[in-house]
Parts: structure tokens; C-alpha cells; sequence
């Protein structure tokens, strides 16, 4: 009987040291065998890295002098992992024991399955579902799939269009081969859209993506930033257009501006109205602060733009399926744009 193959767990730790050692703790409570965990200091200035020596001795410990972001700091990660398959963690994260065996058990059903999603429930809200692998949106959005619906829900193995990086697995075979400029994760985005950007970058380069239902991970959603801090809502929207640059066709462009102008009528609606995101911020901000942000966000993507078209091509090189593929992607995994702006 073959070893079964191992498995690198990189954790991206930032200010973590009250959530870090509860998901290290359910790290060592793991019934799959051949499991290394990597945690990845982002700089915090906290105790994070102490804990680790002192409590967790077993984990490998990798310290970074300044903070490098989401994407810069995993790929630090990323570049010292050698095992076939790599868990991407978020610190606030707490997984079922069985969950990454469950997660491996999907990616070997098929050699084209890239990556693997875990089914993520919001710890402290009754147990829904945070979110199980994500859907998109043809202007570059992305959004949880499932999320806020009940934990009961959503419980066969079906293809995704990508993983939530929140808990999600991925093929070392894959990671290779959508690496952009030395880049697995794109360094200029900082934080957020990273995963939405690694999906269409795997869709397009011929990889499958998979959920696996019963590899359950507790999440607490947005411990880091909060879910309508100004400076995420300028992220995602910054990262979303650079997503849309980097691997959409033109016509794809074209049909996502039409899109993204309805999706921008429904999110004024929610602003005033209190429902979605936009209301969210609207109880915390003002309406004018949201407006200034998207300006902002929007000025950030066209500084961006020389790199993000030089990306483009790399991308295009790499594309292995056909303009009809990628329309099949948008009508099987696309979101409304009504229900993307009002969904709590």
C-alpha cells in the first residue's frame, strides 16, 4: 500500500495571536496522517511568533520582516512547500478533525482537479455557511457560494469555479503551472480578489476545481480587517477591475461594464435602504465615504494598469479553453448582479 501524500498547511498569520493557537490546535487534532504545518509571521508585532515557539514546536516557523500582504506573505509559503497538495489557512480558521483527509479524498478522485473546496461555516452565527468555494461575477467581483444560507444546505460533491483561500486546497502541479512572472499569488493586489484571480487564471489554463461537503473548517469571517472597513472596500473594488484586466476577452470586458453599471444601481439602492454591503457601510460610514472609496479604487486600478496588461498576456499565452468555455463558466458559476449587491 502506497504512503499517502503529503500535505503542507501554510498559515498566514497577522496580528493572530488570539485566534492562531485554536487553529493549530485543531491542526494537531487531524486524522490525516501526513500533514506538515508552515506558519507564515506577516510581521504582526504581536506575540504570534512567540506562542508558536513556546506551544507549538512541531510547526514551522517562518518570520518576515515586514508585512508583505496576503499574497506576498503565502507566497513565501508557497516557495518553500514541496508536497504534492498545500492547505491555504486563514489564522482564524479551526478545522474538523477529518477535514483535510476529506479534502485529499476529492483531489485524488481526478488528476485535473486543481483545487479543492472545504465547506466553511461562520463560527459565531448559528453555523451557516460562510462560504463552500465561490462564485463569480463577469465584471471581476467573486462572493462565497452559499454564504449566510443555512449549514444543512449544500451537502453533495459537485465542481466549482474556485476554492476559497479561507480553507482551500491545491494541486502543487497547478500551482506551477498558472505561476505568472516567478508570481503564484499576485503580490500588487495586497489583499483580496486573490482567489478570484488564481480561479480564472486555472479555469482558463484547463484546471478543474472541486467541492469537497463534508471537510467542514469554522471560520470567524473578517477577524483582520472587519467586513466594510473602508480600506477592504478599496481592495476589492481595485482588485476586481485588475482581475478583469488580467484574463477576460474583450468581450468579456464589454459585457462586465454593462454589468458592473447595474450592479452599481442596486448597491445605491442598498445603501439607502440598509440591505447588502453597501448598507452595511452606510450604518458605520457615510455615503459619501463609500463614494470616495470607489473613486479612490478606481484610480488605484488605472495607476496599475501598465502591469496588470502586462500580466495580461502571460495569461493569454497560457489559455487552454475557448471563448465559448469561459461564457459556460459566467452562466454556470455567475451571480445576479441584484443578488450580489443586496446578499447580506
Amino acid at each position: 500500500m502506497s504512503e499517502p501524500a503529503a500535505v503542507t498547511v501554510i498559515c498566514l498569520n497577522y496580528k493572530g495571536e488570539n485566534v492562531l493557537p485554536a487553529c493549530l490546535e485543531s491542526l494537531r487534532r487531524q486524522t490525516y496522517p501526513a500533514v506538515h504545518v508552515m506558519v507564515v509571521e506577516n510581521a504582526s508585532g504581536d506575540r504570534s511568533a512567540e506562542i508558536v515557539r513556546r506551544d507549538f514546536p512541531e510547526v514551522e516557523l517562518v518570520v518576515n520582516e515586514k508585512n508583505l500582504g496576503f499574497g506576498g506573505g503565502n507566497n513565501v509559503g508557497l516557495a518553500r512547500a514541496k508536497t504534492p497538495y498545500v492547505l491555504m489557512l486563514n489564522n482564524d480558521t479551526e478545522l474538523d478533525p477529518a477535514c483535510i483527509a476529506e479534502m485529499v479524498k476529492v483531489m485524488e478522485e481526478n488528476p485535473k482537479i486543481g483545487s479543492v473546496a472545504s465547506k466553511i461555516l461562520l463560527k459565531f452565527n448559528d453555523l451557516r455557511i460562510d462560504a463552500a468555494g465561490i462564485e463569480i461575477c463577469p465584471d471581476g467581483l467573486a462572493l462565497g457560494r452559499g454564504r449566510w444560507s443555512p449549514k444543512e444546505e449544500l451537502t453533495e460533491e459537485t465542481d466549482l469555479f474556485f476554492v476559497s483561500d479561507c480553507c482551500g486546497m491545491y494541486r502543487r502541479e497547478m500551482v506551477e503551472d498558472i505561476k505568472i512572472r516567478g508570481e503564484i499569488y499576485d503580490e500588487d493586489f495586497f489583499a483580496y480578489a486573490d482567489e478570484t484571480d488564481l480561479g480564472w487564471r486555472a479555469q482558463l489554463a484547463g484546471w478543474t476545481s472541486r467541492y469537497a461537503p463534508r471537510a467542514i473548517c469554522y471560520h470567524c469571517h473578517s477577524a483582520s480587517t472587519g467586513s466594510v472597513h473602508p480600506r477592504k472596500v478599496y481592495w476589492v473594488e481595485r482588485n476586481r477591475i485588475w482581475v478583469a484586466v488580467k484574463s477576460f476577452p474583450l468581450w468579456l470586458l464589454a459585457y462586465g461594464s454593462v454589468y458592473m453599471v447595474v450592479r452599481y444601481f442596486w448597491q445605491a439602492l442598498g445603501v439607502f435602504s440598509g440591505k447588502g454591503r453597501a448598507g452595511e457601510f452606510r450604518k458605520e460610514y457615510s455615503a459619501a465615504r463609500l463614494a470616495l472609496v470607489l473613486v479612490k479604487a478606481w484610480l488605484g486600478a488605472f495607476y496599475g494598469l501598465p502591469k496588470m496588461l502586462r500580466k495580461r498576456w502571460a495569461i493569454r499565452r497560457r489559455r487552454r479553453i475557448g471563448h465559448r468555455d469561459i461564457w459556460r463558466l459566467i452562466k454556470r458559476y455567475g451571480i445576479a448582479a441584484k443578488s450580489v449587491s443586496l446578499r447580506d
